[in-house]
């Protein structure tokens, strides 16, 4: 299950990503998690000290290494170089699979050990000095909406994004990547302002969207985002003193957290699991091509002097059971 965190700068979204991340990984279950925000504070979220964090792999990168193994055998992709983030895989394209070990987690992943379990966290590298006037940082999330593209999951298993704050998401088709996408929302104006993008932006696609409030200090908070965003609203989470030890690098057992935020986590698995009997990998697979289509015309061919539109197999749908070279 994809599923994605996203919302306007400060309102809480890397925080409310680890917790449930954390959630996720005291179940048992396998969890591949990513840091795709512009601010990279996932890794601390998740306990790394500044010099582990600091020294995670880059997936930007390492792109022409992501590049080529997901290219695979495909006889529709010439070569690496034209590739672009939302090349879509086709016969003979090497697919990803939550579980499996494969040269691309080799490179990019990195184990976090949680106390309730171990998560496998890749990054897309910070916004740097050197990439200003040079490229935008959507070409560094690139990686993210290429591995997504090639990614297969199944029941049971959770590949968690933390997003671009605000709508930068929807610069590419990465938005439509997800079984289910969180929006994090303050009780203020400004906190429902994203929503409302989302909502509009997302309304021709499909995109399962519910609101996680934050900060939520009392029923008029609550009352405010119930008449904002209506049955979008799915919990609310309020503080908590297990966040503030956390966010002193003391974080207790993950057990100690609030019996409500707990609730809170509980309820966001319950709503990512319900996605699954819904999941259409036909039209998953269509969105993907429309995007790259899309890409294609408007820079892609220009920029590798090659027909991308001719990389679309028109016969190939990606879901579970489709299979790839070793």
């Amino acid at each position: 299950m994809k599923i994605a965190f996203v919302g306007k700068g400060g309102s809480g979204k890397t925080t409310l990503s680890s917790l449930f991340i954390r959630h996720l990984a005291a179940t048992g279950v396998p969890v591949v998690a990513i840091d795709a925000d512009i601010n990279q504070h996932l890794g601390a979220a998740l306990g790394l000290d500044d010099t582990e964090a600091a020294g995670l792999p880059a997936l930007g990168e390492h792109l022409p290494l992501i590049k080529e193994h997901l290219r695979g055998s495909n006889p529709r992709i010439a070569s690496a170089e034209e590739m672009i983030k939302t090349t879509p895989p086709g016969e003979g394209s090497r697919l990803l699979r939550v579980r499996e070990d494969n040269p691309v987690y080799d490179a990019c992943a990195r184990p976090v050990e949680l106390d309730g379990g171990a998560v496998r966290l890749m990054v897309t590298g910070p916004f740097t000095d050197a990439d200003l006037g040079v490229a935008c940082y959507h070409s560094k999330t690139g990686a993210v909406e290429l591995c997504l593209n090639h990614l297969v999951d199944g029941r049971d298993e959770y590949v968690v994004v933390d997003m671009t704050a605000g709508s930068d998401s929807f610069a590419s088709g990465m938005f439509t990547r997800f079984d289910i996408t969180f929006l994090v929302a303050e009780p203020t104006r400004k906190g429902v302002s994203v929503y409302r993008q989302y909502k509009e932006y997302a309304r021709d696609f499909g995109v399962t969207l519910k609101v996680v409030g934050n900060k939520v200090q009392g029923q008029d908070d609550l009352d405010f985002l119930r008449d904002e965003v209506g049955q979008d609203l799915l919990v609310t989470v309020g503080h908590s003193d297990w966040v503030r030890a956390m966010e002193k690098g003391r974080p207790p057992r993950f057990e100690l957290l609030e019996e409500a935020n707990g609730r809170a986590l509980r309820a966001l698995h319950t709503a990512v699991d319900a996605t699954y009997e819904r999941r259409d990998w036909v039209r998953y697979t269509q969105q993907m091509v429309h995007f790259h289509l899309k890409n294609a015309h408007s820079w892609g061919n220009e920029r590798t002097g090659a027909d991308l539109a001719a990389q679309v197999d028109p016969r190939f749908v990606l879901g579970e059971e489709a299979t790839a070279p070793a």
